[in-house]
């Protein structure tokens, strides 16, 4: 079964992500096919917009941790040591440059947020052009607390200096009522009338001829681009494979290859375990 589907429906490209099981939690293969599927839709002169979507019942949990996390020994995530930084960089920009397809595509992508869209998660959703999200919906970046840098830097260029800093000092996960009140995200809505609102926008930017389409593109993200974006982006994917190998980071691959995931996670979250000293709070010295 195919990963990422893609349709087309009129003048609109309907891709989801299809890994309802792991609420589409991003493998080695997803990325590319994310790219791949905004590849097809830019090529149809018949499309004029996409819309991206999540099998099941989250848009994406973000990276599949059961397989980089869990898993004993090293993997394209976390290497054995000594790990090679720029051998983590290839595998990392690889997936930041898939995920980016969406900002460069020449169609518009709404990106419809149900569930969850953290983590990794999250990244996708932020290269998209205008995100709608339910108003329960959570969004984050978790992995800020350990583990993780977001390499597309888009709670920056979406939310402005200040809400990436709330959000990523504190790895909190947030609703898409506060979302949308920080402007990090283009509007929320009650959870029942996700889908017609956007098939509603959708619709909507379907009018416009595709060259007017593409202009206004091209010109918004050559103001954004112009303020370094892709500077930012090695940068963090940099960061991000050093989080992965600090000890703090180290720590984590062993907390979750020695009680599950979800447990290294649920801790991380919590702020119930000390990475640097590889210990729980309370635990005696």
């Amino acid at each position: 079964m195919s990963k990422v589907l893609y349709e087309k429906d009129g003048r609109i490209a309907r891709i989801t992500l299809n890994r309802p099981e792991v609420l589409n939690a991003i493998d080695d293969e997803l990325p590319q096919a994310l790219a791949d599927a905004v590849a097809r839709a830019n090529a149809d002169q018949g499309v004029h917009v996409i819309v991206l979507s999540g099998a099941g019942e989250a848009f994406c949990a973000g990276y599949d941790l059961t397989a980089y996390a869990e898993a004993a020994g090293g993997n394209n995530v976390t290497q054995d040591m000594p790990w090679d930084p720029m051998k983590d960089y290839a595998f990392m920009m690889r997936n930041t440059e898939c995920f980016m397809s969406l900002w460069r595509s020449y169609r518009p992508v709404i990106c419809k947020v149900h569930g969850y869209a953290v983590a990794g998660g999250s990244d996708i959703a932020l290269c998209s052009d205008i995100v709608l999200m339910g108003e329960s919906a959570l969004i984050g970046y978790m992995p800020a607390r350990v583990w993780g840098c977001p390499t597309t830097a888009m709670w920056v260029y979406r939310g402005g200096a200040e809400v990436a800093r709330r959000m990523l000092f504190t790895g909190d996960k947030i609703t898409g009522v506060e979302a949308a009140a920080m402007g990090l995200v283009h509007k929320a809505v009650p959870d029942a009338g996700l889908d017609a609102e956007v098939e509603a926008l959708a619709e909507r930017i379907a009018g416009v001829p595709l060259n007017q389409l593409m202009m206004h593109k091209l010109m918004i993200n050559q103001a954004v681009e112009a303020m370094g974006l892709r500077q930012t982006q090695m940068f963090a994917t940099v960061f991000d494979g050093i989080t992965r190998h600090s000890p703090e980071g180290l720590a984590f691959k062993r907390r979750a290859e020695e009680m599950g995931w979800k447990q290294a996670v649920r801790e991380r979250d919590l702020g119930t375990y000390d990475w640097t000293a590889d210990r729980p709070m309370n635990a005696p010295k």
